[in-house]
């Protein structure tokens, strides 16, 4: 799958890992992902694309323009309520 902004993606390894976070920018080796939260709009974390789980999720523009809506956008995945029929898939088709 591609990166591209406003794809919710999980952290697989690192600080982070478990956390979810919404793509700023990518390119092929790395994306510039926040979660609103510890990562802000201010200071988003460059993370190489290996260590992140895309979901089916792409968030509108609108959503990724402050902290509070992105907060609010990732609501849903960090209450659990959508990353086990989205991304399960996915974990199993990356090597």
């Amino acid at each position: 799958m591609e990166f591209i902004r406003g794809l919710v993606v999980r952290s697989a390894a690192g600080r982070d890992k478990g956390g979810f976070f919404a793509v700023l920018q990518a390119d092929a080796l790395s994306a510039v992902i926040c979660n609103g939260k510890r990562r802000s709009l201010e200071h988003p974390k460059t993370k190489n694309v290996k260590h992140l789980f895309p979901t089916n999720t792409l968030l509108p523009e609108q959503s990724l323009q402050t902290n509070r809506e992105i907060r609010r956008a990732l609501a849903a995945y960090e209450a659990g309520d959508r990353f086990p029929h989205e991304e399960a898939n996915v974990c199993r088709n990356r090597t």
